[in-house]
């Protein structure tokens, strides 16, 4: 199956603002970056988990270790970004997702990224990758099942 054609479990959009173009008119690239982790932000709220929360006696977070993205078409201001999330892999203490981003979603993706993120959790000062917790395991293999079938 191509890229193209996979189906996505969560879709987020938004509209370009002013000031996030340059004086060229068009979004700057590194716009890109926060729409990507605003809709993994909303991606997982839509699971019913929030990026930060408190377990037992750690707060668990969800860091970046690598981010990129591949931009093919401008974007301009007041345009409406249709931004289509989906999970490429599901580790132990990580998750690897894919993001599409269209004016048109009948047309080819305008940009398109990756976003390798890490489990960990905030303790005495510390911080230290962890096995995804079960519940958010759980839920992160249910929208990836519901998004290949």
């Amino acid at each position: 199956m191509s890229d193209e054609s996979k189906s996505y479990s969560f879709e987020y959009q938004r509209r370009v603002e002013f000031h996030e173009t340059d004086l060229a008119g068009i979004v700057h690239f590194s716009n890109f970056y926060r729409y990507m982790e605003t809709a993994e932000h909303e991606f997982m709220r839509s699971l019913g988990h929030p990026v930060h929360r408190q377990m037992a006696e750690a707060e668990i977070g969800w860091p970046r270790v690598s981010a990129s993205c591949e931009f093919r078409k401008p974007a301009r201001n007041d345009d409406i970004l249709v931004i289509r999330v989906s999970i490429d892999e599901i580790r132990t203490r990580s998750v690897r997702y894919g993001f599409r981003f269209y004016l048109d979603p009948a047309d080819a993706p305008i940009a398109t990224g990756k976003v390798a993120v890490a489990c960990v959790k905030f303790e005495n000062g510390g911080i230290s990758a962890v096995p995804i917790p079960d519940q958010i395991r759980s839920d992160l293999e249910a929208a990836l099942a519901a998004a290949k079938s």
